[in-house]
């Protein structure tokens, strides 16, 4: 099988490295030609966890040249989706299926609304990478992926995904109720990914203090509000004490969002506390820290050449 990853940012050349054992044909596709043309001459590094030297990776910039896949993970940024979506339609076979692993929730809707609900797949991984540099990416944390259909339904496709990770030594877990694995994994996330890039501090920092401390839980209790009044059902029956944990298993780590922050990039703050704070909103539920969350977050995005050093 042909396998596409869309996106080479950490878990997407974490992925390809990993994804590589299986024996399958896996590509890479980059939005950027001139990327791809020097990730394609000097190779990828993974380090940490897993070491590996990849020389000459199949990575291609133009969709069109990969149009034979039958497997496309989404490891783009989540404000990249609608994009995308643009980029892949007009070369995706009739057969294929397009496999989201983003952050966030909101994702697998979007891809759905272009190829149909059929041909979309969702999933979380707990594995942790960060990119290092262009190429260069640390393998800093092993977990299970899960995956699914919004729908809870099964199929072939996802005996097909689940295969492709288990040649490729990777856990993997197929859920009938990937919604709520979503939304548990979303809860967690609003309760670090902000705090952590507005405090410039590593996960297991930010729930040492006081202040910052009393902030994660509540942005993480205003997240459980929502997820209750919508129904959903999370994998964790404490979602604080969850979280802590994951600060102090991931302790040295640094929030994908503290990455874009140091790095002055676009962040994928409306895809995390934004769900909370229009969810919220839509539901008659105050989420008033999500908010303020979102709202330093995205001052810090805008005033990015304003900050004084």
């Amino acid at each position: 099988m042909k396998v596409v990853i869309v996106g080479p940012g950490a878990i997407g050349l974490l992925l390809y490295g990993l994804l590589s054992r299986s024996k399958e044909d896996i590509w890479l596709l980059d939005k950027t030609s001139e990327r791809a043309s020097r990730l394609k001459k000097g190779g990828l590094k993974i380090e940490g966890l897993t070491s590996m030297k990849l020389q000459s990776p199949k990575i291609v910039s133009d969709p069109g040249e990969v149009s034979d896949a039958g497997l496309w993970i989404i490891c783009a940024k989540s404000y990249d989706t609608k994009n995308v979506v643009k980029t892949i339609a007009g070369s995706l076979a009739q057969d294929a299926f397009v496999f989201s692993l983003q952050n966030g929730v909101g994702n697998a809707e979007l891809l759905a609304e272009e190829f149909g609900a059929r041909k979309v797949l969702v999933g979380v991984t707990n594995m942790g990478a960060t990119l290092v540099e262009e190429g260069v990416v640390r393998h800093s944390g092993e977990g299970e992926t899960i995956a699914g259909r919004l729908d809870g339904s099964m199929g072939a496709e996802l005996r097909d995904l689940r295969e492709l990770f288990q040649k490729s030594r990777l856990p993997i877990k197929i859920s009938k109720d990937v919604t709520g694995v979503l939304w548990s994994k979303l809860v967690i996330n609003a309760g670090i990914n902000a705090l952590s890039a507005l405090t410039r501090m590593s996960n297991g920092r930010i729930v040492q203090f006081d202040g910052s401390r009393r902030i994660f839980r509540e942005a993480i209790t205003e997240a459980v509000k929502v997820a209750k009044r919508k129904r959903i059902k999370l994998i964790y029956d404490d979602p604080i004490a969850k979280a802590e944990s994951v600060c102090e298993a991931t302790s040295e780590n640094i929030s994908s969002m503290l990455a874009d922050v140091l790095k002055k990039r676009k962040t994928e703050i409306d895809f995390l506390n934004g769900v909370i704070v229009r969810q919220g909103e839509s539901l008659g539920i105050k989420t008033p820290i999500n908010a303020i969350l979102v709202d330093l977050v995205k001052t810090l995005e805008s005033g990015y050449s304003y900050q004084v050093l």
